[in-house]
């Protein structure tokens, strides 16, 4: 006769079973599921309106059906290539200013002064933590008429002018404000996985005579590649979703030549022009690029790493 009271072999235990074996684990990660369920599952039934116009009397469910209509609207857009121009331009020029944080970490792995080197990497974390608000208002008085920036020109021999109004000087104002802000803190996962380099390897290539520069070549290097990849992979994806805050905030009738972009055009459609339809059709277009973006990013990584690198 069987014994119907001997536990489960490995491998049947029932879902019910797990679940209350581990009902710890579950209550901890029970508020955040319920959080990401309901701003960011809820929500996405709102891409109805962008084949929709939308009526807020009438709700999502009861607004008139129109298909691509606001999508050819878009792209038929007489600026829309203007939009897409400075959106793909101050996204591949920050693409760009990707290296540098990987640059910091290995200099910071350099150091061997543990309290000098956590000096310098707070004094570069701060000013992640500084509101956008803050760095950008600190921005336009840096480079206005009487800031800092033009007593620099001045004193080289040029002329003050109001930078923020030159659209030339766009680019290079976001690029530089954005690396102040940012730098320190992008070299948080390469200095994690830097960390995590074994030693022993190490010191067996500086026995074998290996310089530093070989070392970070042949050791560090290799050593953070997935991290890399990943980061190169998740910036595809938001190469057309450029930030709207700092731009908006930068933004002025003298520079939205080149200042205008998909996000602070969604603005003014939708929140100022009260075109709500038109402008999550915009939205769903540039989330739609950014998946193919991603998709492609992580398939030209595989293929170039042999499949040891990539987010599936």
């Amino acid at each position: 006769m069987k014994n119907k009271n001997r536990n489960p072999a490995p491998g049947q235990h029932t879902l019910l079973m797990r679940v209350n074996r581990n009902r710890q684990l579950y209550f901890m990660v029970l508020p955040a599921i319920v959080a990401v369920f309901i701003f960011h599952y809820i929500p996405v039934y709102g891409i109805l309106m962008a084949f929709q116009n939308y009526k807020p009397s009438r709700g999502v469910f009861g607004s008139e059906f129109v298909g691509l209509k606001h999508f050819k609207t878009f792209v038929e857009y007489p600026y829309f290539w203007k939009i897409i121009g400075n959106t793909l331009s101050l996204s591949l020029w920050s693409f760009v200013t990707t290296p540098a944080p990987i640059v910091l970490a290995l200099m910071l792995n350099e150091m061997r002064t543990t309290k000098f080197k956590k000096s310098i990497q707070t004094i570069l974390y701060a000013p992640h933590f500084v509101s956008v608000v803050v760095v950008c208002s600190m921005v336009l008085l840096f480079v206005s008429r009487d800031g800092i920036a033009n007593k620099i020109v001045e004193f080289f021999g040029g002329t003050a002018t109001d930078m923020i109004g030159e659209p030339k000087l766009f680019v290079p104002i976001y690029l530089i404000s954005g690396l102040w802000s940012g730098l320190g803190w992008g070299t948080i996962l390469f200095t994690s996985s830097l960390s995590s380099v074994p030693m022993e390897t190490v010191e067996a290539a500086k026995v074998d005579g290996a310089s530093r520069m070989r070392i970070i070549w042949h050791i560090y290097l290799p050593h953070i590649r997935p991290t890399i990849a990943t980061v190169m992979i998740m910036k595809m994806g938001t190469l057309l979703s450029i930030g709207f805050e700092k731009i908006f905030l930068l933004q002025n009738p003298l520079n939205l030549e080149v200042s205008s972009v998909i996000s602070t055009h969604v603005y003014e459609m939708g929140l100022i022009g009260r075109q709500w339809s038109y402008s999550t059709a915009v939205g769903v277009f540039n989330n739609a690029i950014s998946i193919i973006l991603v998709i492609l990013a992580n398939t030209v990584v595989k293929k170039l790493t042999e499949k040891e690198s990539g987010l599936w």
